[in-house]
């Protein structure tokens, strides 16, 4: 990774945050620095479109549900397959065979945007106004990799250093995870309580593409990258999953011992890691896996919910109680306290 995009070296990225390992659906040149695309073979993802098909297919064979019994397709991600339109979810809704009153809508969101569309998704069903919603959240970074965009920086606040775009490339992973909400008649399961909020903060710079570049014009290639301020984000998160705990569980203070696992989302390790002593959870019952996949953003709260249901370390219908909470950029946070 530093080969191919110079910067820090491999020691201090560990030490810094105790990743040691990526999960990447594209390679990367080391000579030129540039990602280079898989190979066309039937059946393998290329695409963050293939990735949120397989994710949403998974969750429906979990679910025991026909796609035609959606009555909206979520998908969350800042790296689509192209910007407009919602193509990433109208592909996904075509290739199931969703019905055609079935929404699609591709949310361009980051870290905080799973369980923030989750929380709409929730009051839409309680409302009556739908009954089935699949959310889906995804992350393919490694398809934009290039060092002439990720070795530079992007000015930020003034007074302050520049930021540089390389750290952004050596936290980031791809993956999809997927979830499949449907009303259901017995109350005891199911989402119990959900929150969502909203702050101003820029975690995370990318000022490439859009009005404002014709505007004011672009001073760096870097401003193609997703820059992060990691003294911000080390600051805002504790702030921020802090309230998500708190809030979701306001209305179910007696359940608050009775969470089986948490799923958060993974800045980092060494971040989480923290976090988590900071606040005093068991750090037994907090799901991690960004030390060997890397940051997916949205989809790393559904990913570790998935792993563990694969693991047998909860599973559906067997009442475990579990915590889904998640804070990313310029901000969305969001949370849920799930009877699976």
């Amino acid at each position: 990774m530093v080969e191919a995009i110079p910067g820090w070296s491999p020691e201090w990225i560990e030490e810094k945050t105790g990743m040691r390992e990526r999960r990447f659906l594209w390679d990367v040149d080391v000579e030129s620095g540039v990602a280079v695309a898989p190979p066309l073979v039937e059946g393998e993802c290329r695409t963050n479109t293939d990735m949120c098909e397989v994710a949403l297919r998974r969750a429906l064979e979990m679910a025991e549900m026909d796609a035609r019994e959606l009555d909206a397709v979520l998908l969350v991600t800042c790296t689509p397959d192209r910007l407009n339109f919602s193509y990433d979810a109208m592909e996904v809704h075509r290739r199931l065979g969703c019905r055609v009153d079935t929404y699609a809508l591709t949310v361009d969101d980051g870290c905080g945007g799973t369980p923030y569309i989750m929380d709409m998704a929730y009051r839409m069903i309680r409302s009556g106004a739908v009954n089935n919603v699949a959310v889906i959240g995804s992350a393919c970074t490694s398809a934009l990799i290039d060092r002439n965009v990720w070795s530079g920086e992007v000015s930020h606040t003034p007074g302050r250093k520049p930021l540089n775009a390389a750290f952004g490339m050596y936290v980031f992973g791809d993956a999809a995870g997927a979830v499949v909400l449907r009303s259901d008649p017995d109350p005891g399961y199911g989402i119990i309580s959900s929150i969502s909020g909203n702050d101003y903060q820029e975690l995370v710079v990318r000022r490439a593409g859009g009005v404002h570049e014709r505007l004011y014009g672009k001073s760096s290639a870097a401003e193609d990258a997703f820059v992060i301020d990691g003294q911000l984000v080390a600051r805002s998160y504790r702030v921020f999953m802090k309230r998500c705990i708190s809030d979701v569980l306001a209305s179910h203070p007696e359940l608050t011992d009775e969470v089986k696992r948490y799923y958060f989302h993974q800045p980092n390790k060494r971040l989480l890691d923290h976090f988590v002593a900071d606040v005093g959870l068991p750090a037994d019952r907090v799901a991690c896996n960004v030390d060997r996949y890397g940051n997916t953003s949205a989809a790393g709260m559904l990913v570790l919910l998935a792993e563990d249901l694969g693991a047998g370390v909860v599973s559906l219908g067997s009442g475990d109680l579990v915590m889904i909470a998640a804070v990313g950029a310029n901000v969305h946070y969001g949370a849920q306290l799930v009877r699976l």
